[in-house]
């Protein structure tokens, strides 16, 4: 039997420096699915470039529009998956009041709510991973984990997020984090 503390549900993915030259260099990718069947994450620190508006042609909420779509991960880049989250998610499928959600439906009424304590953030593709991939990458150190917070997934400058949190992770990622991408520069 499997221990339920083996699974990363919540956590954050970090490159840890062995990614280089693949789409997952200087990644954060939140787990939001992880089980014996595989794992489902997204990645929070990688803008496709566009909108929301400019992407997607069904009839969705003008605030909803000027959102800038991130790439979730390589697969499936047609697939629209999003994150949001309100003061109170009780049944949140995440974390504590992070949902995830796929359906357009499910957006569209969530852009036309009223709370002003929402946030949501979308994505086009996602990463995923067969049953046992992610735990032979964790054991070949491909990955650092962290604690997801909901500051950290909404609120964070995306193009800041790998190495803020490598800078928090102390001494010994500073190294990692003030590294050139392409250290053949340096």
């Amino acid at each position: 039997m499997v221990e339920a503390a083996k699974y990363l549900k919540g956590q954050l993915l970090l490159d840890s420096g062995q990614l280089s030259g693949s789409f997952f260099q200087r990644t954060v990718v939140l787990i939001c699915q992880h089980d014996a069947e595989g794992a489902f994450g997204l990645v929070l620190n990688r803008s496709s470039g566009n909108k929301l508006g400019e992407m997607v042609v069904a009839d969705i909420p003008e605030k909803l529009k000027d959102q800038t779509l991130y790439l979730g991960g390589p697969v499936q880049l047609s697939a629209l998956s999003f994150l949001h989250s309100d003061n109170f998610l009780p049944e949140a499928s995440v974390m504590p009041n992070l949902e995830l959600g796929h359906s357009l439906d499910s957006l569209v009424e969530i852009g036309e709510s009223f709370s002003p304590t929402k946030k949501v953030r979308m994505f086009a593709g996602y990463a995923g991973w067969s049953p046992g991939q992610l735990e032979e990458e964790m054991k070949r150190n491909a990955w650092l984990t962290h604690p997801a917070t909901l500051d950290l997934v909404f609120d964070t400058e995306p193009t800041r997020l790998w190495r803020m949190i490598l800078r928090q992770k102390g001494w010994k990622y500073r190294l990692l984090a003030e590294m050139p991408e392409d250290v053949s520069l340096n």
